[in-house]
Formats: structure tokens, C-alpha cells, sequence
């Protein structure tokens, strides 16, 4: 596995333009020099998570960051802001917004700018964002070392949104190269359209489809995705019975899927799909809240999450993360790190045999804990919506 060397802060003033209304820290990282296990490429070696102690670095203060990525070949760290902007951070050099959507997004608590990604060549960015009518938009722009081109904003997907929660907004590209966009069950609350179980909507979705324009349409769908060629569904469809997948993750070392599926009212949920899977898994909302009933009768053959907690301590919303496998934490390495929103506290479990063990809390608390990034080495980011993008380090 190939990992182009991590972003580094340098002592150097980073300052934002003022239009960016943002502030951002000076941080020097030290390079941790840690000795790590080789792996096989499907199951490394996982560390003692027990003994794992991590603390939280502030990299940033930004207005409401909500999603990060990292460009191939690209040293910056980019991170979307909520009110509608993509800024580029960089070592020896002022930052810069590379993407201003402000005008053109809505403000509402769960709408916005609320992710971007990379296409693996470097050439395009994709970001999903929530207009002011309250729509989803999947858009594309060329993109190079000075930023993101205005002028080439191509239109990739659009998808009306009947109630304003529940938008989802993740994008990925997967180990396959394809873009997977995550969507929301359309919002109110208990799904009362019933998009999340229903094959002919985009709702209540995890999508995959290849975003460049084919035969005159503005993106295709992989020929071997689950629902292609059968009658009445869409055949952009990855994965179904989704409530508000907020972020989901693959595992660079196994290409495992992960997807943090926020709850109703009392369980939140992670679930899993094991790198190799065709594809169609039905993750059981609204029949099923985690592993326990919602409403109606529970579907034959749905997937449980590998892991699920209740609500009653402060939890609200789950926070997906990542499985680390970078190198400076070495007890956390193999472990699936996540938080909740609300609770802010973040926890790691070890997944072994499609179950979660070894599941603890980490110790740092996060405020507001809306997101994490992964940088080219495998280091992890948490970002908070009160404004600052934090490292986890030793």
C-alpha cells in the first residue's frame, strides 16, 4: 500500500482571506517515528487498543468545517465548510479558498456544503451541497493547483429533497474508482414516505455510479451495480435502508465499507460491508431502528450494524470516522475510530470476524463533533462545527 508523505504544519502564519471570515492556527506536528507490523493487505495485524491514549491537536479554526479530503499527489489538506466554501490548507503557505459556494447554499441546520471528493486522477472535484430551495446537488469542477474552475461547474446529480433533514451529503470514491454518494431517507422523522426501503427512489441511499459523462448522459452506472436491469429500481443504488448515512468511509487497507447511519430516537448504528460484496445490502430502516423494530414487520435477509448504542447519555447522532492506519498511534492501528455528535466523545472498537470488540472511549472530547479526515498517511482528523479541525496524535 502506497502512502504519499502527510501534510506537516510548518511555523508559518496561516491567515484567510477576509472573506473567509476564518482563523486558522499555527501547528508544528512532529513526525512520530513508529514501528509497525507488516500486514497482508486483508487483515492486518491490529495493535492493543487498550492501551492506546491519544490526544487532540488544533490544526484550524475554520467557520463551521464539515468534511475534509486530500487530492492525489496533493500535500493540502482541503476542508469544506458548512456555509458553502472549500479551503485548501498547506505547509509554508497562507491558505486559500478554492471553492466559493456561499451564495448558493443553504443555511439550515443540516443543509449546506456537506461533502467533497477527489476523483483519483486529481483532475476533478465533486462536492455535494443542499441549494436554497433545499436540493440535493452532486457537482463537478475541474480542478489544478490554483483551485477549483468556476466556469467548468458541470451538474452531475440532482435530486429533490421533500423535507429539510436527512440529506446525507458523504461522497467517496471507492478502491473500485467509482464515486459513492450517500443520501438521506428525504427528512420529518420515521421516514413517512417510506424512500429508505423503496427501490425506485435515490433516497434513503447509498449510491454508486461512475460521475464523467457517457453517451450523452451526465454520469453511468457501473454495469455490475446490484439493481441494474431490474424493473422499477434505480440502478444507481449501492446499498438501501439507510436513514441518514452522514459519513462513511473505506478501509484503505481492506476496502471495507463502513457507514454511520444516524437513528430516530433511541439507537444509533454502524454498519458494514466487507470489501467484495456485490453490492444490495438492505440495511433495514424503517423496519428496523439498529437491531430492534420501528415499524412494520423487519425485512427477510436485512443487515444488522457490527455495532449500535442507545440513546440516554447525552448520544444523539453518530459521527462515522475511519479505521486508522496510520502510523503514529500504533495501539490504535486496525481500529474503527467514530464519535457521536452530541456526546462528543471519541470511541474505537476492533472489528474481528464481522463483530466489534474491544469497543472503548478514547478519552478527547469534541464539541459539536460533525466529521473526521484521513490524510494521505493514514492520520485522522476530527472536525468539529464550533470551528476547529483537530489532529488525533499520541
Amino acid at each position: 500500500m502506497i502512502r504519499p508523505r502527510a501534510w506537516v504544519a510548518e511555523p508559518a502564519a496561516f491567515r484567510l482571506p477576509a472573506v473567509a471570515r476564518a482563523r486558522v492556527l499555527v501547528v508544528i506536528l512532529a513526525a512520530l517515528v513508529a514501528s509497525c507490523s507488516p500486514d497482508d493487505g486483508r487483515t492486518p495485524s491490529v495493535s492493543r487498543l487498550a492501551d492506546a491514549r491519544i490526544r487532540l491537536v488544533p490544526v484550524a479554526e475554520l467557520e463551521q468545517p464539515v468534511a475534509m479530503a486530500v487530492r492525489p499527489g496533493d500535500r493540502a489538506l482541503y476542508v469544506a465548510e458548512k456555509v458553502g466554501r472549500v479551503v485548501a490548507l498547506s505547509a509554508g503557505s497562507d491558505p486559500r479558498v478554492v471553492l466559493d459556494l456561499t451564495h448558493r447554499v443553504s443555511l439550515g441546520s443540516e443543509q449546506g456544503l456537506l461533502g467533497l471528493a477527489f476523483a483519483p486522477s486529481g483532475r476533478y472535484l465533486y462536492v455535494d451541497f443542499t441549494d436554497t430551495s433545499g436540493d440535493t446537488h452532486v457537482s463537478e469542477f475541474a480542478f489544478d493547483d490554483e483551485g477549483a474552475d468556476l466556469a467548468s461547474e458541470r451538474q452531475v446529480l440532482f435530486v429533490e429533497q421533500p423535507y429539510s433533514n436527512h440529506n446525507g451529503g458523504a461522497l467517496a470514491f471507492g478502491p473500485d474508482g467509482h464515486l459513492y454518494v450517500a443520501l438521506g431517507d428525504g427528512g420529518s422523522g420515521g421516514d413517512p414516505r417510506g424512500n429508505a426501503q423503496s427501490l425506485s427512489t435515490l433516497l434513503g441511499k447509498l449510491l454508486r455510479i461512475s460521475p464523467r459523462p457517457s453517451k450523452g448522459e451526465r454520469y453511468s452506472i457501473p454495469p455490475d451495480n446490484p439493481f441494474v436491469g431490474r424493473a422499477g429500481a434505480r440502478p444507481e443504488i449501492w446499498a438501501y435502508g439507510l436513514r441518514n448515512p452522514w459519513r462513511f468511509s473505506f478501509d484503505e487497507a481492506t476496502g471495507d465499507l463502513w457507514i454511520g447511519d444516524v437513528g430516530q430516537s433511541a439507537w444509533e448504528e454502524i454498519d458494514l460491508e466487507p470489501a467484495g460484496s456485490s453490492g444490495g445490502s438492505n440495511f433495514g430502516w424503517d423496519r428496523l431502528e439498529g437491531t430492534h423494530p420501528f415499524e412494520g414487520t423487519p425485512v427477510p435477509g436485512s443487515i444488522p450494524p457490527i455495532y449500535e448504542y442507545a440513546h440516554g447519555d447525552g448520544s444523539c447522532a453518530v459521527t462515522a470516522g475511519y479505521v486508522y492506519r496510520g502510523e503514529r498511534i500504533p495501539d490504535l492501528a486496525g481500529a474503527f475510530v467514530f464519535g457521536d455528535y452530541c456526546r462528543g466523545v471519541l470511541e474505537a472498537f476492533v472489528p474481528r470476524d464481522g463483530r466489534a470488540t474491544q469497543a472503548r472511549a478514547l478519552g478527547p472530547r469534541v464539541d459539536a463533533l460533525a466529521s473526521f479526515g484521513q490524510d494521505a498517511r493514514g492520520e485522522l482528523y476530527v472536525l468539529s462545527l464550533a470551528g476547529t479541525v483537530f489532529q488525533i496524535v499520541t
